[in-house]
């Protein structure tokens, strides 16, 4: 008789049931010989020189139906060699750390942009999105502001997409970021 555990398929916390504890293993059966007569022995005689295999018990149980468990597992198994996942268990993980990042760059106090810093970044991966709005009253520094970064974007092999109608807000993809160019729709107004 298996105890609550078994009847519900889950292993026993306790290892064994009471039951397999207190019953002692079987004993393997031992072959009895057997006397032939003249004539049996004679016939017996040239399967001698064959391997004959005489059937004994085993200890083990049969685990031909069972499961086996995934690769390193090292949990818990049902009774029928599954893998038993504990949802009760905790089990402390290590926080993912992004590997990209989207990037805001402003003009400087000398109103320059780092643009050797970006092409740095823009081929880790990592999204810029530059803001040229305070060279308002500066439009030739931010058409030669715009020719650097586009020269920068050329060299990461990557395209620079204009945010508003002006071109004073400028995203540059990093590495193996996909852009969708289909629908054109910029802004909120879409989303309103």
């Amino acid at each position: 008789m298996g105890s609550l555990w078994n009847f519900f398929g889950l292993p026993d916390p306790e290892g064994s049931t009471p039951a397999a504890a207190n019953t002692p293993p079987p004993t393997p059966v031992a072959a009895k010989p057997v006397s032939l007569t003249g004539t049996q022995a004679e016939e017996a005689a040239p399967q001698s020189e064959q391997t004959v295999s005489t059937p004994t018990a085993t200890l083990e149980p049969d685990i031909s139906g069972l499961r086996t468990p995934p690769l390193g597992w090292n949990g818990p198994l049902t009774p029928d060699g599954e893998a038993f996942h504990d949802l009760g268990v905790e089990r402390k993980h290590r926080p993912y750390v992004p590997d990209k990042a989207l990037r805001y760059i402003a003009p400087d106090v000398m109103k320059r942009i780092p643009t050797t810093a970006m092409l740095e970044r823009v081929l880790q991966g990592d999204t810029a999105i530059v803001d040229l709005r305070s060279l308002v009253h500066m439009e030739s520094h931010q058409m030669a502001c715009r020719r650097e970064i586009k020269h920068m974007a050329d060299h990461a092999r990557v395209s620079v997409f204009s945010l508003d109608a002006e071109d004073k807000l400028l995203m540059i993809p990093g590495q193996n970021v996909v852009v969708d160019m289909q629908k054109h729709e910029l802004g909120l107004t879409p989303l309103l």
